[in-house]
């Protein structure tokens, strides 16, 4: 059994701070993350926004598209509307052959700003949740019949962050509505991985392997800290620097016979935890843990055909 390794270019820059390596250039990023032993990346703010700029760069670095965060409005658009809106990154997906989209209501989320406590994050009324339930499912079955599968991303300072939330959003919407599962939010919300796991293992389609500083998940959480301060102090870090024991969550895969992506995401300051060092950090952690249950790596994906695209002449 496989699994595919990838990254989220987060470490290198941030798209809600852009002062956080908003200086570093897009092929720093792949280039490091290709050395580093990934074969796959999430997009990124820098990316370029049409398959004709974006695969032929990837490929320079042996790069697949391996997913990439949507941010949706869904409590506040109707389904009609979001549809339109999901359009461009859904064709870029499709050209690049991405596994499936990451997809987070972000209405009303207080992740990036500074001074609102996470205590305050939004929640939904019993009416709106069963609106929201019945949108995101259409959404779902709409993505699944474009062959982009809608991996839901539950995130601190979210409407869908807790375990419980997790749950009650997959027991109440169409099988259509997949899960990225993140290890880190899940262990910031108080919440059990190996629990929502083992629960809905049919649904959980990519994973980010996101790791935490114990002290300041610890402050953050005693202090009741807004997002950003939590993420800025260094709350979040890669797998093998944090203090998340992997093994038996991988044991749990290799059970499951899980077999999709697993992405190395982190969002710290790239000033202050350089991005390459952190990325050959997760990348040797994680080859080490799957390493243990038998699992291979896949260690080269094909390049996406551009043969059929028209590629953009150089000056």
């Amino acid at each position: 059994m496989s699994v595919k390794l990838g990254i989220a270019p987060i470490a290198w820059s941030n798209d809600d701070m852009p002062e956080l390596g908003g200086d570093t250039p897009l092929e720093q990023c792949l280039s490091e993350a290709s050395e580093a032993g990934f074969k796959g990346i999430e997009s990124g703010g820098k990316f370029p926004k049409t398959s004709k700029e974006l695969i032929p760069i990837l490929n320079k670095y042996n790069l697949k598209l391996c997913s990439g965060w949507y941010g949706a409005n869904l409590r506040k658009n109707t389904f009609e509307e979001e549809k339109l809106k999901i359009q461009n990154q859904l064709k870029l997906f499709q050209d690049c052959k991405a596994p499936c989209m990451v997809f987070a209501e972000v209405y009303g989320s207080i992740q990036g700003d500074p001074n609102i406590n996470l205590s305050k994050r939004p929640r939904m009324d019993l009416d709106e949740t069963k609106k929201y339930y019945k949108k995101i499912s259409e959404m779902g079955k709409y993505l699944e019949d474009q062959d982009m599968p809608l991996a839901y991303h539950h995130h601190m300072g979210t409407c869908i962050e807790s375990e419980e939330d997790t749950r009650r959003l997959l027991e109440n919407t169409d099988g259509s509505v997949k899960l990225t599962l993140d290890t880190g939010h899940m262990l910031f919300a108080k919440g059990d991985s190996l629990k929502i796991y083992k629960e809905f293992k049919e649904r959980i389609i990519h994973i980010h392997c996101k790791d935490m500083r114990k002290n300041v998940l610890d402050n953050s959480l005693n202090h009741d800290y807004s997002f950003r301060q939590a993420f800025l102090e260094g709350a979040f870090t890669v797998p093998g620097d944090g203090c998340i024991d992997y093994k038996p969550f991988f044991d749990l895969l290799k059970e499951q016979n899980y077999s999709g992506w697993l992405v190395v995401e982190a969002e710290q300051d790239p000033a202050k935890a350089n991005p390459f060092e952190y990325a050959k950090i997760g990348n040797k952690e994680l080859v080490e843990c799957l390493g243990m249950y038998g699992y291979q790596i896949e260690d080269y994906i094909d390049a996406v055909s551009y043969t059929h695209l028209t590629l953009p002449t150089k000056a």
